[in-house]
């Protein structure tokens, strides 16, 4: 089975995965452009995600063998994002993160990553807007049907000039969860 998601919450990823998982279809394969490859199974997993963005290849060597240690089995990792899928069979024993501070640098990287991409989509906005309106300039001087027209043409392009402005309205509002989760972590 294949399904196609698009998330911009790494923890709402994780759990509608486990969410898959509890339906009885374990997670194969997760493409770069958001299509998920499930398979029927009868045994209990859960997914854990990590992010661990920028590691050497042998950093990355060390890191999967420490994980495998623990029984937990590589699913898919991309240099570019840095999110790291991690399942296996589900016991008492089913989180990543055995102390606060692991949890705490989690949250770290995290705000790290939505920083950096919210600030990336933000810079691309203002080049993006710096000379250009969002509709064509001879629109508004159009009359009747002919404004409707053009005004409903034009309509999907500018959807997709604002795009980046959405980006950058996800990844802050990850940010700040992720820096709200931190914080706890710290006061405790």
């Amino acid at each position: 089975m294949k399904k196609v998601k698009v998330f911009f919450n790494i923890e709402k990823e994780e759990k509608w995965l486990n969410e898959q998982l509890q339906k009885g279809y374990r997670c194969k394969n997760i493409s770069s452009l958001g299509v998920y490859t499930f398979e029927k199974t009868n045994k209990k997993y859960v997914l854990r995600l990590d992010f661990q963005d920028n590691l050497p290849k042998n950093k990355l060597e060390e890191y999967k063998a420490m994980y495998e240690d623990f029984g937990w089995t590589y699913v898919k990792g991309s240099g570019l994002s840095g999110i790291r899928y991690w399942q296996k069979v589900d016991n008492e024993q089913n989180e990543i993160f055995s102390d606060r501070q692991s949890k705490g640098n989690y949250y770290r990287r995290l705000m790290a990553y939505s920083f950096m991409l919210g600030a990336l989509c933000l810079a691309y906005s203002f080049m993006l807007y710096s000379d250009s309106s969002l509709y064509h300039e001879g629109l508004w001087s159009m009359n009747g049907s002919l404004f409707w027209k053009a005004f409903i043409f034009e309509s999907p392009f500018v959807l997709l000039k604002l795009l980046p402005v959405f980006l950058v309205v996800m990844f802050g509002r990850s940010y700040y969860k992720a820096y709200q989760k931190y914080s706890m972590l710290k006061e405790q």
